[in-house]
């Protein structure tokens, strides 16, 4: 165990001092990547969801497609688990690699897989790695990000997962043309690519530095000295003289970890308001995700009897919406605030979600106006599923960041996540319109109440260091 005594380092205000540079950028890259990858995973599983219902593919039913949706979600929810608390105690850089690691080698076991239980066992491990990403990359994103940017810069890497989403709607269409190869082997070279991709950003990331706010609480001082002083470095030479760090050090009890009763106390006692917003966000989103675009290929075949080949290009103008709704939107959440934004970035898809699905239970829409109407509806919910990252990113204390970011990704997902594609996955079996409607209009009213909680509950951490936002256990005033 660390020696217990009180350091006093000015660190988090020396990196929210620094202006934005190219170094950050290469951070972003190396780091944000893992959304990309996962938004590859989900969208090529539900592109090809045609394929591997028939003979070229693996003979999959339409529950059992849902069901490799779900244990996608499960693994995640135990890798964030497993991986949020080892990110808290090990530090972000070690669990960042094994995570990607294992993500890269069961994504490229999935495209070798022979019937529906090694699909599903595949899909599990994949999960497992990219649900310990996101504890372990939007802990060290936001403790390496000036403050002042930090969520134009954290809606933009989240929305990373649409470019993936894209990446794997425009592969599937190539490769399930047929052209550059048999389709029955067109779909493994598609789950292919994840794992090319992930061996790519895994030799990225090491040169990605540890989280100099982790290394102080361990008592590292000299260490987290280093990382910022090359940082300055680096940034000076590009953009002159920095600013002076402003505020007041901080005063650190060092320890080598955090025990389990003051990770509960912060959580449920002295925080349990942010709880709750947590949950509800996390809730809200995860269940409208999963519900609405996961299940929307299932949704369009069934009812619009639209080929499986053809199922990629409808999920590519919902990646493209996703994707540039954080781009326009994220530079708001920093200026007019994060909790006017997220107010409206989960109301008005609540709101235009119902608007959507009577007509739709109705039988008033085609396959255009439905693809439109949810276009614009995620241009709007993509940077309140972000957002909700964001928010549990910050306003829970340093030790207890990566745990607290799994812990209510992990209560959303079980919620939202894992049982809406089992709930749509039987209403769209049922063959009415109106079962799926009344899914939707759940969806609607679960984002609502993400709204009015955030409208009462919300924290402003707008430009606000991390510190400031939520006071580290280890502090000493």
């Amino acid at each position: 165990m660390a020696e217990e005594r009180t350091i006093e380092t000015n660190v988090p205000a020396r990196l929210d001092r620094l202006p934005w540079s190219s170094w950050h950028m290469k951070i972003i890259v190396a780091l944000g990547t893992s959304w990309l990858l996962d938004g590859l995973q989900v969208t090529l599983a539900g592109s090809l969801a045609g394929i591997l219902e028939n003979k070229q593919g693996l003979g999959l039913t339409d529950s059992q497609v849902a069901a490799g949706a779900t244990t996608y979600l499960a693994g995640a929810v135990l890798g964030a688990l497993t991986f949020g608390y080892l990110t808290d105690r090990l530090g972000r850089r070690r669990l960042f690699l094994i995570t990607l690691a294992v993500y890269s080698m069961a994504t490229l076991a999935t495209a070798f897989s022979w019937n529906f239980f090694s699909f599903a066992a595949f899909r599990f491990v994949t999960g497992f790695g990219i649900g310990g990403e996101y504890a372990a990359i939007n802990s060290a994103v936001d403790e390496l990000i000036p403050g002042k940017v930090r969520g134009t810069v954290d809606l933009i890497v989240n929305a990373t997962f649409w470019v993936g989403a894209a990446i794997g709607s425009l592969a599937s269409m190539v490769l399930l043309k047929g052209n550059l190869m048999p389709t029955n082997i067109g779909w493994r070279v598609a789950f292919s690519i994840g794992a090319a991709l992930g061996g790519g950003v895994l030799f990225l990331r090491f040169s990605v530095p540890e989280s100099p706010r982790w290394l102080m609480l361990r008592g590292r001082e000299e260490d987290a000295d280093k990382v910022v002083s090359d940082v300055e470095k680096k940034v000076a030479e590009k953009k002159g003289d920095l600013p002076k760090p402003e505020g007041k050090s901080l005063k650190l009890q060092v320890r080598d970890h955090t025990p389990w009763r003051e990770i509960f106390h912060s959580m449920w006692v002295d925080n349990r308001k942010r709880s709750l917003l947590g949950m509800a966000l996390m809730i809200g989103q995860a269940f409208f995700y999963n519900a609405v675009f996961f299940t929307y290929g299932l949704v369009i075949a069934k009812f619009y009897h639209v080929n499986a080949v053809n199922l990629p290009i409808h999920l590519l103008y919902f990646a493209l919406g996703n994707f540039f709704g954080p781009l326009l939107l994220g530079k708001f959440f920093d200026s007019v605030g994060r909790k006017p934004m997220i107010t409206a970035t989960f109301g008005v898809p609540g709101i235009l979600l119902i608007a959507t699905a009577v007509p739709f239970a109705m039988g008033m829409m085609n396959t255009r106006t439905l693809d439109i109407s949810f276009t614009v509806i995620f241009f709007i919910a993509s940077s309140a599923a972000s957002a909700a990252y964001l928010t549990v990113s910050e306003i829970f204390p340093l030790e207890i960041r990566a745990l607290a970011i799994a812990v209510f990704y992990a209560i959303g997902t079980l919620i939202g996540g894992v049982g809406a594609p089992i709930l749509f996955g039987v209403l769209i079996q049922s063959g009415s319109r109106w079962n799926v409607a009344w899914g939707y209009i759940l969806g609607a009213v679960l984002m609502l109440t993400a709204s009015l909680i955030e409208w009462i509950f919300g924290v402003e951490a707008a430009g606000k260091s991390l510190e400031s936002i939520a006071e580290p256990i280890q502090s000493h005033s």
